[in-house]
């Protein structure tokens, strides 16, 4: 007889799994997934990837892994079997999302004006003055709306207790929503039965919002429908195809930096019918390369004079300039610290236990127990400029040591978390595999939060790094009704 889909499945020893108890029994709020799932054949789950697969070629979804020498462009890896999360549980990761952006756009205003949580002591202001992501250009200017991040990515992680934590904010540029809204397209076509008896939260919605908050924070000289551009790098970047995507679901221009220009402190789009005013730009490139005149001089990416008409309040820039110092990872572990501070609020989500090695006791401490600890640069993303202790080597750990001690402020330390694992497809059939999650929040006149998010399985046997440029993949993500 032909094996069913979860006949040999063996949950982790020691993470906590998505989809089944200890026991190997499925948790409630998924048992109806489970069952339909688990009924299919190992033959038939295999003519759905094989289907899934397809729709991912045919729909162009790809990203770039710049160090890989057999190719740039990537299919992007993605895993049928989802990653459901029950509504109750879904309500307060909600609630406390949107408590953590709420404090961290009062940080920022603060930084960039009276500076009073670092006046009274409760972050070092060493810390946040000599970040790499601190704007002195921006001190004293408020942005249209009082919004500094319209869009954040917030990366949750579930420990061996079943806890959603805090692993970092992404408040800058973040990517990934795009994959979101491709895996929902792709699962209904698969799994359609599935979705009316399972009763999932729609997540097509997010385009739609997006154009919507961005408009809400317009500068007041826009018009009563304000012109909405999405500012690309180009094709050559990783995340080009999800900047594409977002712009033609949005219904909205996409632009290079050459099809903008500035004229009296206002921002026009070059068109067939003459200049166009442009009111909001979804900037998807770094600060650094924002404007030549008021960063690099030598960023062909950007628009000349776009700062000076941003700080004439003439345009928004989502997200604001300057947002880097609040996802900067020395400064992430003072975040449950501005809740209580401007909010006056106790956490609702947690931070992982951090040390930062600008403190000379904890850099020592990190020194002396590298190979338990995860050990990150505080201004990498993707995986890169990373230790992971446990599974390193002593050249590896030795080659670390060095950096630290070289420059102690550009590094912090995190005890290794078990990652909850998910029933993931192997070539030996569902095994688990560790998984994070993303969620997106999109803030202007109010606050919404992405029903789900990106969840990212390690594709590696073992491996607790996600990151798609590391070897991670994707799965749908479904916030039960």
């Amino acid at each position: 007889m032909t094996d069913k889909l979860f006949d040999h499945y063996s949950a982790h020893a020691s993470a906590w799994d998505e989809l089944f108890d200890r026991a190997g029994a499925p948790h409630p709020h998924c048992s109806t997934l489970v069952k339909r799932l688990g009924d299919l054949q190992v033959t038939d789950f295999g003519t759905k990837r094989t289907d899934a697969d397809l729709a991912f070629v045919n729909q162009g979804v790809t990203f770039s892994v710049y160090s890989d020498r057999r190719g740039v462009e990537k299919i992007f890896p993605f895993d049928l079997i989802p990653r459901p999360i029950p509504a109750a549980e879904w309500a307060r990761v909600e609630e406390g999302l949107v408590q953590r952006l709420k404090a961290l756009n009062l940080f920022l205003k603060d930084v960039y004006h009276e500076q009073r949580i670092l006046k009274e002591g409760r972050i070092p202001s060493e810390l946040v003055l000599g970040s790499k992501g601190y704007r002195k250009e921006m001190e004293g200017f408020t942005p249209p709306g009082e919004v500094y991040i319209h869009i954040c990515g917030t990366d949750l992680i579930r420990d061996a207790a079943g806890q959603f934590v805090v692993l970092e904010d992404n408040g800058r540029t973040p990517s990934g929503v795009s994959y979101v809204l491709e895996n929902r397209a792709v699962m209904k076509k698969v799994f359609p039965y599935l979705f009316q008896e399972c009763r999932v939260k729609r997540v097509e919605d997010y385009p739609q919002r997006l154009r919507e908050a961005l408009a809400s924070v317009a500068p007041s000289g826009a018009s009563r429908s304000p012109s909405v551009v999405v500012l690309s790098p180009g094709q050559h970047n990783s995340a080009y195809f999800e900047h594409s995507f977002l712009a033609r679901h949005m219904g909205v221009e996409l632009v290079f930096g050459p099809d903008l220009f500035v004229h009296d402190d206002v921002v026009y789009l070059k068109t067939t019918r003459g200049p166009q005013r442009v009111d909001v730009i979804y900037r998807r490139l770094d600060d650094d390369f924002l404007d030549p005149e008021a960063f690099r001089p030598d960023s062909l990416l950007g628009v000349p004079g776009l700062f000076r008409a941003y700080c004439a309040g003439n345009v928004t820039l989502a997200n604001a300039v300057g947002t880097g110092v609040a996802d900067d990872k020395a400064v992430y572990p003072y975040v449950e610290e501005m809740i209580r501070f401007y909010l006056e609020q106790e956490p609702i989500l947690k931070n992982v236990p951090t040390y930062i090695c600008a403190r000379p006791d904890d850099c020592k401490y990190v020194l002396d127990h590298l190979e338990e600890l995860a050990v990150k640069a505080v201004n990498e993303s993707g995986g890169y400029g990373m230790l992971m202790g446990p599974s390193s080597t002593a050249e590896q750990r030795a080659e670390f040591a060095g950096k630290l001690k070289d420059n102690p402020r550009n590094y912090i330390a995190q005890p290794v978390v078990t990652l909850s694992t998910c029933p993931t497809w192997t070539e030996d059939g569902p095994a688990p595999r560790h998984v994070d999650l993303r969620p997106y929040i999109i803030s202007g006149k109010s606050t919404w939060v992405l029903p789900g998010g990106l969840t990212r399985p390690a594709l590696v046997k073992g491996s607790l790094v996600v990151n798609s440029s590391q070897g991670g993949g994707s799965k749908d993500t479904w916030v039960l009704e």
